[in-house]
């Protein structure tokens, strides 16, 4: 669809808000129509869909740019003669501050991915990504409704299966009130489409099998524990189990590695306190095994440093989601493996999906520790839980006088710290407050947000 239009005021306000936020995963600035305009329109289409403004530079001028409608419909067509399936963007020329721009809106497309001569890209912050072979099947699988975990393993039948295994889930999802089932372990089976014309799909080999790593070694969760890098190894253990199993043998290998202290509560209770909360680690290693990318050889990996426990799992983040959203107590959730998380959904090892990062932040606040650090690193996604450093004691070996030590702790505390709540915590002058609060910025304690008036300090390893 092509368009010329006069513009309402209304329209233009909305134009110039929208160009000063930058671009984005959903917002594409350019010069001029080109090939990358097409690799943007066939991104936007592959991820939430979104909006290209032709006549604006990537540093949010406006520079303008004179057509006419014929050139419009030459846009229009090559984007969709690019495209496969074919893409039909709708374009809008229109004038903002004097200058002709373009806007071509792209929406998501619903089978994915859409290809621009030959190639996929997907939409990451606000940049195109080439996506590679596996990417491309994944969003495809997604994209009809399916995952991986439900196809038939090769040569793999119910004969691999260890029934026993099967009864006990039956007796934990009855146990949890998510399922009432009343069948046997084989009708089970079918019944939840484990079996497929008696061949065994990835999910019960990898649930129920009797050797879950022999087709799949990659399946096995790789514990180590360091001192503060990779260069002194102090434990190394590879586990191998089938994957509910996986999560208490590596709880196990943690609670060997960190420490915990004892609070009397009155004769004859005691509370055990771990320095990092045991249930937030659970979280996070369950995550692990149910979304990992089963199809890429490496095997979850669970590393415990002297400072900070590293969780990392193959396969990234499932486009449409953006580490951003992890830190939102509403955001889109897609199971990777729909299988295999319907079944830790059954036996209540996860609850509604979607709420396991708010819930790994929420336990490590409760805990008095920084909020953990989600990222998408080598091929894969990682969760990093950090010891709380902002100790009395730690904080003493700072060299810090006692305000700057009781302004840590307020922040700590309450979340941030302004100039004037500085004074008035400990009685000292404007010129003292920014002068100490500078030096806990210099040591790397304390960051800056804002600015003029509604400036504050925050501890810099909680930012979020």
């Amino acid at each position: 669809m092509v368009k010329n239009m006069s513009v309402p005021k209304r329209i233009k306000k909305y134009l110039r808000e929208l160009i000063k936020q930058g671009e984005s995963i959903s917002l594409e600035f350019k010069e001029t129509f080109d090939k990358g305009t097409i690799e943007t329109a066939g991104a936007f289409a592959n991820t939430k869909g979104g909006t290209i403004l032709i006549g604006v530079s990537d540093k949010s001028k406006i520079k303008g740019l004179t057509i006419g409608r014929t050139t419009l419909r030459n846009w229009a067509n090559q984007i969709s003669q690019s495209t496969e399936p074919r893409l039909i963007p709708e374009l809008e020329h229109l004038k903002i501050e004097e200058k002709g721009i373009v806007i071509i809106k792209i929406k998501e497309y619903p089978i994915k991915p859409v290809s621009v001569k030959g190639k996929c890209f997907r939409r990451v912050e606000n940049s195109n990504r080439a996506m590679t072979t596996q990417e491309i099947s994944e969003m495809h699988l997604h994209s009809i409704g399916s995952s991986w975990d439900a196809f038939p393993a090769q040569g793999k039948t119910v004969n691999d299966i260890d029934l026993k295994k099967v009864a006990k889930y039956i007796k934990e999802a009855n146990a949890s009130g998510r399922r009432k089932i009343e069948d046997k372990p084989v009708d089970v089976l079918k019944k939840l489409e484990f079996i497929k014309d008696k061949k065994a799909v990835w999910a019960s080999i990898l649930i129920f099998g009797k050797e879950p790593q022999r087709p799949l070694s990659q399946s096995a969760v790789h514990c180590g524990r360091f001192k503060l890098d990779k260069t002194r190894i102090l434990d190394d253990l590879m586990i191998e189990a089938d994957l509910t199993g996986h999560v208490d043998e590596v709880m196990k290998f943690i609670t060997r590695h960190i420490s915990v202290r004892y609070e009397f509560e009155g004769k004859p209770k005691r509370k055990e306190v771990w320095e990092y909360p045991l249930e937030a680690l659970r979280e996070a290693v369950i995550n692990a095994i149910v979304h990992r990318d089963y199809s890429i050889s490496s095997n979850v990996q669970v590393e415990i440093y002297d400072d900070r426990i590293e969780i990392w799992n193959p396969g990234g983040l499932l486009p449409g989601i953006t580490v951003q959203d992890l830190y939102k107590r509403d955001h889109k959730s897609v199971a990777r493996n729909k299988l295999i998380a319907q079944i830790f959904y059954d036996i209540g090892y996860i609850e509604k999906y979607g709420s396991g990062t708010i819930k790994i932040i929420d336990l490590c606040k409760q805990g008095g520790l920084p909020a953990p650090e989600f990222k998408e690193v080598f091929s894969g996604f990682s969760v990093i839980f950090r010891k709380d450093i902002y100790t009395e004691e730690y904080l003493s070996k700072l060299d810090l006088n006692e305000r700057q030590i009781k302004a840590v702790m307020f922040v700590k505390e309450k979340g941030k710290i302004t100039n004037r709540e500085y004074q008035q915590l400990n009685r000292v002058s404007n010129k003292t407050a920014y002068l100490e609060l500078s030096g806990l910025m210099q040591k790397d304690l304390l960051i800056i947000q804002g600015s003029g008036k509604t400036v504050q300090y925050v501890l810099k390893v909680m930012k979020r």
